[in-house]
């Protein structure tokens, strides 16, 4: 009888658990699944001056990280960070959600040709002749986004 090759298990890389992603999950109230963690190291880990992801951005890096996600996760659980004030959506074009890590307060480049975005320091854009707020109302944020473009 011919012997056959033994079957070899696929090693799958996932991300390490980290106490901040931990920490930061169970500070916003959010249950530390193992979908939640990965994806939280993925967003917040290594990256102290924000990033910008979208859902799809997002779940290719935790594939290729070897995080058994599906997309709809992904979309949920960007949901629920943005829910929990973990993270700010940016609509910059139609069906098209951008999520910013970067909870402080300041504004954004996008540029059209590629998709990206920066960040502007809130000082750093002057505005003026806001309407007068209905009653009962208040200005909670001013999102600017400067849409650029080549020449």
């Amino acid at each position: 009888m011919a012997k056959t090759a033994p079957k070899t298990r696929k090693t799958v890389r996932t991300p390490p658990v980290t106490t901040a992603a931990l920490a930061r999950l169970r500070d916003a109230g959010l249950r530390p699944t193992r979908q939640r963690i990965a994806l939280a190291a993925l967003l917040f880990d290594g990256h102290p001056y924000g990033r910008h992801v979208t859902a799809e951005m997002l779940f290719d890096e935790a594939r290729k990280r070897g995080a058994r996600v599906s997309l709809a996760t992904v979309y949920n659980t960007l949901n629920q960070f943005t829910e929990a004030g973990l993270l700010r959506e940016l609509v910059v074009d139609p069906g098209t959600s951008h999520f910013d890590t970067n909870m402080g307060d300041h504004h954004h480049l996008y540029f059209e040709d590629s998709g990206e975005l920066r960040d502007v320091d809130a000082g750093g854009i002057e505005i003026k002749g806001l309407p007068a707020t209905p009653r009962g109302a208040e200005v909670a944020r001013v999102d600017v986004i400067v849409r650029l473009r080549r020449r």
